[in-house]
């Protein structure tokens, strides 16, 4: 059993391999069969690679999710295919970005998920995630910035922040370290 994460249309469902299913929560919904190129239940390990299938984190929904049964991997990024799912819980954005800077701590070795920036960036959609020795991250009011620090000799994770532009303490347009610490760029 592997905890992953899944996206999906409001209303529950998702299209696979030209087939609608409209997923239960709460209960293990199966499939015959899992191939990530054709068939099964599809979900990620590393919840930023979701956004590769649904981009817009306004027009979904996104969970935690459990894997189980047969697990097929196509070695692209870290989506997985299995025969048996359990939709755990809805995650907020700040939730999600939380669970995918967790991945990134846990795993620095494997490549970055296409929305990872590198050194700095501005959120777009929502949020941004910043990965380099010294990251730098801002955006709008309401977004989300998370920030990975690299150690200076190596690409393992030293620090992560996460931080909600609320203007009050993280300021709109203004560039915040891994420490939440406004910086000049």
């Amino acid at each position: 059993m592997i905890i992953a994460y899944k996206a999906f249309d409001k209303d529950l469902s998702c299209t696979s391999g030209g087939n609608r299913f409209q997923y239960q929560s709460h209960i293990w919904n199966e499939e015959p069969e899992a191939n990530c190129r054709k068939n099964g239940f599809h979900c990620a390990e590393n919840p930023l690679d979701c956004f590769t299938y649904y981009p817009c984190w306004t027009e979904a929904v996104y969970y935690m999710v459990l894997a189980d049964g047969d697990i097929n991997e196509d070695g692209h990024d870290s989506k997985i295919s299995c025969t048996r799912m359990k939709l755990i819980k809805p995650l907020t954005l700040e939730e999600w970005i939380a669970h995918s800077l967790k991945y990134v701590v846990l795993h620095p070795y494997r490549a970055n998920a296409h929305r990872i920036q590198n050194n700095q960036g501005t959120a777009s959609g929502g949020f941004t995630v910043v990965r380099g020795k010294n990251p730098l991250a801002k955006g709008k009011m309401g977004d989300v910035l998370g920030l990975l620090k690299e150690e200076r000799d190596s690409i393992e994770i030293a620090g992560a922040g996460l931080y909600v532009v609320d203007g009050k303490t993280i300021l709109p347009d203004v560039w915040y370290d891994t420490e939440g610490n406004a910086t000049r760029s």
